[in-house]
């Protein structure tokens, strides 16, 4: 196998986890994702995909691509990490589940039973570090990895 494909793999199992890691929180921790929580996990649903595609492609565009994809993903992180800190307001919304089907009064039961995910708590930590501070960081990383499989795609 050759270095430019070594380094696709990788990258892309990288935002499989990150995925993974997200989705295990959300349903075994029972943590809910704010909405900055899921403008994190898009980029690295594409960044899998274009890993995919980028096996079976040659060239350089896919890897750049997967490349500003973990980067897109590590901004949110960094955005979001700052308004958990308090250093710039994030978004006024909340997110909620999928209200189609549903009659009135289980729309306003659902309404008044969902969980507030507020954007600018932290419900976990690690050394000091957030959830999106660790992706911001892993992220970064794996935008490392891309380059470098495009780099090797010469």
């Amino acid at each position: 196998m050759s270095t430019r494909t070594n380094l696709i793999l990788t990258a892309a199992a990288g935002s499989a986890a990150m995925l993974l890691g997200a989705w295990g929180f959300q349903y075994i921790g029972e943590m809910a994702p704010c909405k900055m929580c899921y403008w994190q996990r898009y980029p690295h649903a594409a960044a899998f995909v274009i890993g995919i595609l980028a096996i079976f492609t040659p060239g350089r565009w896919l890897p750049l691509l997967g490349g500003l994809a973990a980067l897109a993903t590590s901004g949110i992180g960094f955005y979001h990490t700052g308004v958990e800190r308090g250093w710039w307001e994030g978004p006024s919304t909340c997110t909620s589940g999928p209200i189609g089907g549903l009659t009135p009064e289980q729309l306003m039961e659902q309404i008044m039973t969902a969980p507030l995910t507020r954007c600018d708590e932290v419900p976990w930590e690690l050394f000091t570090l957030s959830m999106a501070s660790w992706n911001a960081l892993i992220s970064l990383g794996l935008a490392a990895i891309w380059f470098a499989a495009a780099r090797a795609s010469r």
